[in-house]
């Protein structure tokens, strides 16, 4: 088996890692949800439940990582008590990981399918009404959408292939560095928009009776499950990270880093779109076509929308294939670490698997669009609301118990290592609360949002 890479800067665990968070959840989710559950007041369950929830949960999954040394099943097993079965959730997590790629390709396809099109002048000249066409025929043609997909999944595997320094640290490092940039340039573009401000009042002041019409058990709901998926939290997505991770900062102060730059981006595209919307009357509500709709729209009204177009498709892209080359790497390195497989056999393998269960989520939308599977939901929405509603928060419970309980690796272990190094350290008497009341609060998302 191959020696065990491991990044070569902190500033490259920090940025892969925050890739790994900052994805379609902050740009393609958050606008619409906070659009939908009353704006500013969905914004401060949202950062409410990042800090009581997102942080303590992710030094979790770091410390199972970087305690193992292993990514999710082998580290696991590290840590387990003997003849414990802790491990077996190692493999719900790689499920977890297959599960999310399958419908995360696609829609980054879309992404790259957008900046394409606004790069090569498709929606210059073409009538506002005309717009949802576009969209529409996208969905409509497999070979399309089949394309854009495979693009970004040979793309992401052929980063992963040059290896975790050479390839995903070095290339995130230079895509978050841009996206960072991007994000700033538009949301300050944003800002100036004339008839924005009513935008802005809306996305930053809390309106309590739009929240109330709601339903505030519906907006504390969605605010748990954004911060649940933005985070990639239960799926072992960022353990495999942690494994990597040397001893010299603490788990609490990363994971705070890493919180942190996610809602940037979650709260800078807030900036982006909020304004925007309503500098050309449109609200922002309308799941998630506002995105390939209603934001296209905007661009082809404003001055220099090509540019402005491309640009945000470009953010987009970046946001969504950081995510994809992260949770590529995990499945690697769960092949390398389960199978003693060399990288170069575990990224083909895992290419090829990822490519073709990626086809039913692309053809959902034309040759089995007629096809249900959960409900009423159609192929991506199927599998999103296995990852979403069912392996995320299940799994986040499951890394929780194992941290905090004396039947898994145990509180005083988790501690140890959470506060290992310089930086923010984790208090121990918190203990109780992590023990009682968080296992209570992820059980309630679990609960609702399997309802």
């Amino acid at each position: 088996m191959e020696n065990r890479d491991s990044f070569k800067s902190r500033l490259g665990f920090l940025l892969v890692s925050a890739g790994c968070a900052i994805g379609i959840g902050n740009v393609w989710k958050f606008p619409y949800i906070t659009g939908e559950y009353g704006g500013a007041v969905f914004v401060l369950f949202y950062l409410c439940f990042l800090l009581l929830m997102g942080i303590p949960v992710m030094t979790m999954e770091l410390a199972v990582g970087r305690g193992g040394r292993k990514s999710a099943v082998g580290a696991y097993k590290a840590l387990e008590k003997p003849g414990s079965f802790w491990h077996l959730h190692g493999w719900f997590c790689i499920l977890g990981c297959y599960l999310l790629m399958m419908y995360y390709t696609t829609v980054s396809g879309w992404m790259l399918a957008y900046f394409w099109k606004f790069l090569t002048g498709t929606f210059s000249g073409i009538s506002q009404d005309a717009i949802p066409t576009v969209f529409t025929a996208m969905l409509g043609s497999p070979w399309e959408m089949g394309i854009f997909m495979a693009l970004t999944v040979f793309l992401g595997f052929l980063v992963c292939g040059l290896g975790l320094h050479n390839g995903v640290e070095r290339i995130t490092k230079v895509m978050m560095s841009c996206l960072l940039i991007l994000i700033v340039v538009l949301a300050l573009h944003s800002l100036f928009l004339k008839g924005g401000e009513p935008g802005l009042a809306f996305y930053l002041l809390p309106d309590w009776d739009r929240a109330v019409e709601a339903g505030l058990g519906n907006v504390a709901a969605a605010a748990m499950n954004q911060a649940f998926f933005t985070l990639s939290l239960g799926i072992g997505a960022l353990e495999i990270f942690g494994s990597y991770m040397t001893d010299d900062f603490t788990l609490t102060g990363e994971a705070v880093r890493i919180t942190a730059l996610d809602t940037f981006v979650a709260l800078l595209s807030g900036l982006i779109i909020f304004p925007a919307c309503f500098a050309y009357n449109i609200h922002p509500d309308e799941g998630p076509s506002l995105i390939f709709i209603t934001l296209p729209k905007i661009f082809t009204d404003m001055t220099a929308g090509r540019l402005w177009g491309t640009l945000f498709f470009v953010f987009m892209t970046f946001a969504s294939f950081s995510t994809v080359t992260a949770v590529f790497e995990n499945l690697i390195a769960c092949a390398m670490d389960n199978f003693g497989w060399t990288r170069k056999k575990s990224v083909m393998v895992n290419l090829i698997i990822v490519f073709f269960f990626s086809i039913p989520c692309v053809l959902g939308y034309n040759v089995l669009s007629g096809m249900h599977f959960i409900g009423a939901r159609d192929v991506l929405d199927s599998e999103d609301f296995l990852v979403s509603n069912l392996l995320l928060p299940g799994g986040a419970l499951v890394y929780l118990l194992f941290c905090v309980t004396r039947f898994g690796w145990g509180f005083d272990n988790y501690i140890e290592e959470v506060n290992k190094g310089s930086g923010m350290k984790m208090p121990r008497w918190l203990k109780p609360y992590f023990q009682f009341i968080l296992p209570v609060l992820i059980l309630v998302i679990l609960i609702r949002g399997l309802m």
